[in-house]
Parts: C-alpha cells; structure tokens; sequence
C-alpha cells in the first residue's frame, strides 16, 4: 500500500510539472526580423526534459495498475484466510491490521466500541498478542 502512494504521489509531482512547465530564457546574439545583428532573447519550454517526464509518468501509471491488481489479489487471498478463522473476534481484528491497516492502539479502540460489554477492555499489546498467540498455534 505504501509503494502505491509513493507511486501516486510522483505521479502527482510530474503531473504538476507538466501542466505548469519552467520556462527558461537565453539570449544569443543574430539578426533580427528587421535586419540588425544584436543580442535576441529566446523563450520557452526545455523539451527534453518534458518528454523525458511525460515518458517516466506514463512508466509509473504503468507501475501503478500492476501494483494496484497486484494488491487487489493478495487483499483477496488475505480476505479468504481471515474468513477461515473460526473465532470472529480475531476475524474482526486481523481485518481491521491487515485489511484496513489500522495500527494496533487503532484496532484496540475499534474492538472496544465493537465489545463494549467485554469484562476486560482491549489494548494495543493484547491485540498484539493474540495476533502472535494465533500465529504461533497456526
């Protein structure tokens, strides 16, 4: 998730180059429309560098589509295997870390609106534990 909005983000950036180029200047010394030899000033656009962009930009939406179809399926495969855990209270938070992730003081606040009744209330560190307890059994 993290490459991805890294990914967005340059995209973003070249985006912003793009739309709204630097114009550089430079002056050279020939003859003018009307005859006269003298220094002329010279504006516009570095092209190289703007296709230079426009070609890297179009690699990272490339890069972008396979990470987000990428992301889709192992979000799919890890949706399955949170499904085939029998109790729902760990269902609920290996869903709320891995799927949304949520950082563990997130998902205990969340499992204690969701069990409010609960005897003892969840913390990040006893989410954390049962996440590794799980694991360790499985």
């Amino acid at each position: 998730m993290e490459e991805i909005r890294d990914l967005r983000e340059r995209i973003r950036k070249l985006d912003r180059f793009l739309s709204d180029p630097p114009v550089v200047s430079d002056t050279v010394r020939g003859t003018r429309k009307d005859g006269t030899i003298g220094p002329i000033k010279i504006t516009g656009i570095p092209v190289p560098e703007y296709s230079r962009k426009e070609k890297i930009r179009e690699r990272y939406r490339e890069m972008l589509e396979e990470k987000e179809a990428e992301l889709l399926e192992l979000t799919c495969k890890a949706e399955e295997y949170i499904e085939s855990i029998p109790k729902a209270e760990i269902r609920i938070m290996f869903r709320l870390y891995y799927i949304d992730g949520l950082t563990w003081e997130q998902v205990a606040r969340q499992m204690n609106r969701a069990f409010p009744k609960k005897r003892i209330s969840y913390t990040a560190d006893s989410c954390r534990m049962r996440a590794k307890r799980f694991f360790e059994k499985f």
